[in-house]
């Protein structure tokens, strides 16, 4: 009978699973991996018999596989071979099959000798943990690509983009996928989604069940949404810069939703869990986002009689800039051409099948405008690709269209770059380009799909054109911001018009505060003629405006009295914040204390209260909270941070600063760690 049953650890190298904390079997499926038996007398294959037992244990409820003893192992089967012998020591190359469900395994060897039928089972001392597998030609999931791997599996850092179109932010974000308790917490989540066992290998329910786990809204999920602006009983969104504490704080208190979140740290978090898993994963973002509420597939803008908006009816809303993420794997419940990434959101903003999730959406599906596609294809569509109609309000009562912007949405979709820090741009996969008969097509086809096919029929003659620019990086906070007001007329005759200015603080979200400043200008244009309107909104009247990300929105509306074109066009400018400065001290050396200095200057001219700085760095530093309280108007403060890097290799330390007054202040320093020579 058999004694000892020893797993290789050279197991967790070839399947790409060293970087994770601790010493359980964390294999990736279909491919083979090798355990050791110490028996209480050599094998002998003649007489005696041997075989395996997997058991997953779920709510009562499992997978058990018997794992038989075979002379040649073949693919997608789970058996096991004796591939070495040496006095009583048995050595076994096991293969799993590429739709091995996902999850821990308990693992158990069972040996019978023909003479007495003595039959002994054997438990292994260690848990088996099996994920998916990207290097498995045969696993959905599979990625052609070893740098992509290396990325979207592998990294454990990476970049998040947030801000307006034309003033991208990004912030440094820890995913930290291997460090210690990570793989539990995600272990833990699928749990506790009673995703029922057989349908844990397949990556598109999992994928579908953590979007919805993600967010807290219906099940007890991992993250409370909080789009207030107050976050006094607990973390405000913007203050996290990785995903670590988050999952952690969830598992330790036995599945009670952390708060709070905002979309870049659902998506932080949901990217985390995804590479986690071995299922590749990416945050992306997208500029001037659509919300879509009725499913219209259009984003629409009321207007009165007098061309001023009507907030109460104005429910379609365009956030700034919207993060969920692509994840890549085959689509066979589709159409063929439809696998490779597809687009998952675990931000809180509809329901689909009564549950506030979002995806597996087929990024390819999207671009064709084939938004009969599973799962909530319809909703991301219009996120990054529907047209922004204006109504008008007639005496009757009923409303007409009066213009329809063609490219108000889905700008510069983001993502990090593979292998490097750059920003890559990857809006032609989600949409044809701008103007293109393709992109037409696509657009009028997904609305044929929506609750109001007959939009598109309206054509006006339109000769004047309305466009708003800013100066290199945009307005600061603090100061007064500027921007151009630019009216062209393309035509061989004078146009006039009374154009009316509307300046509102936003949330990110698109839901506007309040209205800062209203004025109207009348311009008058000879033929040909291009006017510049320097636009000015004086730091005095939106101080005591601010919300979270600091956002505004430039609305302009008119008419050409000339011609009756409609002059419509909204902008969304940030303020800017400053960068924390993250300045390494000493050698970074494996075990060696190292400090950092940290930096940041209050451009307010007010001083900003409770002021507390995050720091975290992967293999440098545990995540953790400095509080400085009070900065004064426009002072500097400075912190030295002491650490003892455990980890060689490029490390990142990532700092975040957080206060009532301003948010999305952030720093991170580069810092390569070296292992002195023995």
């Amino acid at each position: 009978h058999s004694k000892d049953l020893q797993v290789s650890g050279q197991n967790r190298t070839e399947h790409h699973t060293d970087a994770y904390h601790g010493d359980e079997l964390v294999l990736r499926r279909g491919q083979a991996f090798q355990i050791q038996l110490e028996l209480s007398r050599p094998y002998n294959q003649d007489t005696d018999s041997m075989h395996l037992d997997l058991k997953t244990a779920v709510n009562n409820s499992g997978t058990h596989i018997i794992v038989p003893l075979v002379d040649d192992l073949e693919d997608d089967r789970w058996e096991a071979k004796i591939v070495e012998q040496i006095g009583n020591t048995v050595k076994l190359s096991v293969n799993s099959t590429p739709k091995a469900v996902v999850g821990v395994y308990a693992l158990s060897v069972t040996t019978c000798s023909a003479k007495g039928g003595d039959v002994t089972v054997h438990e292994a001392g260690k848990k088996v943990v099996m994920l998916f597998n990207p290097w498995c030609e045969d696993d959905s999931v599979f990625l052609d690509d070893d740098d992509e791997r290396n990325e979207y599996v592998l990294n454990d850092t990476g970049r998040i983009y947030y801000g307006t179109e034309k003033q991208i932010g990004a912030r440094t974000w820890n995913f930290g996928q291997f460090q210690e308790g990570i793989l539990e917490a995600c272990l833990f989540l699928l749990e506790k989604s009673e995703i029922a066992p057989a349908g844990r290998w397949d990556p598109i329910n999992v994928v579908r069940v953590i979007s919805a786990m993600i967010n807290a809204q219906d099940d007890y999920g991992v993250l409370i949404g909080n789009w207030s602006g107050d976050y006094s009983d607990g973390t405000s969104p913007a203050a996290w810069s990785s995903s670590v504490d988050i999952l952690k704080q969830y598992h330790e208190a036995d599945g009670t939703p952390v708060a709070y979140g905002q979309c870049w740290v659902f998506s932080g978090v949901t990217n985390t869990v995804l590479r986690c898993l071995g299922i590749p994963a990416r945050s992306v973002t997208n500029f001037q986002s659509a919300h879509d509420t009725d499913v219209s597939l259009t984003t629409d803008v009321y207007l009165d009689e007098e061309m001023e908006p009507i907030n109460h009816l104005n429910k379609d809303s365009v956030w700034n800039f919207h993060v969920w993420n692509d994840c890549w794997m085959a689509r066979p419940d589709l159409p063929p051409g439809h696998g490779g990434w597809q687009a998952v959101d675990s931000t809180p903003q509809e329901t689909s099948q009564g549950t506030f999730r979002c995806g597996p959406a087929s990024v390819n599906a999207i671009r064709a405008g084939q938004v009969f596609l599973k799962y909530d294809t319809p909703f991301v569509f219009a996120e990054v690709n529907s047209d922004k109609i204006y109504w008008q309000r007639n005496l009757d009562g009923t409303f007409a269209q009066i213009y329809s912007e063609k490219k108000a949405v889905g700008h510069f979709i983001s993502t990090k770059a593979v292998g490097s820090d750059e920003r890559a741009d990857i809006t032609k996969l989600y949409k044809h380009s701008e103007d293109s008969e393709e992109e037409r097509i696509s657009v009028e086809t997904a609305s044929r799909y929506g609750s109001k096919p007959d939009t598109y029929s309206v054509a006006l003659a339109e000769d004047v054109k309305v466009e708003v620019t800013m100066d290199g990086e945009g307005p600061h906070m603090g100061a007064d911001a500027h921007l151009s007001i630019k009216v062209k007329n393309l035509s061989s005759s004078p146009r006039s018009t009374a154009l009316h200015s509307q300046a509102s603080v936003m949330y990110y979200t698109g839901v506007l505060k309040g209205t800062v400043k209203k004025e109207t200008l009348t311009i008058h244009l000879l033929a040909d003629e291009e006017k510049t309107i320097d636009w000015v909104l004086p730091y005095q009247l939106y101080q005591d405006q601010l919300v979270d990300q600091a956002a505004m929105m430039l609305t302009l509306s008119g008419r050409v009295s000339e011609t009756q074109q409609v002059l419509a066009h909204q902008t969304t400018f940030r303020l800017r914040t400053p960068d924390l400065e993250v300045k390494p001290v000493g050698d970074a050396q494996v075990g060696k204390e190292m400090s950092a200095k940290i930096s940041f200057t209050n451009p307010l001219p007010r001083t900003l209260q409770g002021v507390v700085i995050r720091v975290e760095g992967l293999g440098l530093q545990k995540g953790h909270k400095v509080v400085v309280g009070d900065v004064g108007a426009n002072s500097t403060v400075r912190v030295t941070e002491h650490f003892v890097p455990t980890q060689p290799g490029l490390k990142k330390l990532v700092v975040s600063l957080d206060c009532k007054q301003m948010s999305q202040v952030h720093g991170v320093a580069d810092i390569l760690v070296w292992v002195k020579a023995s």
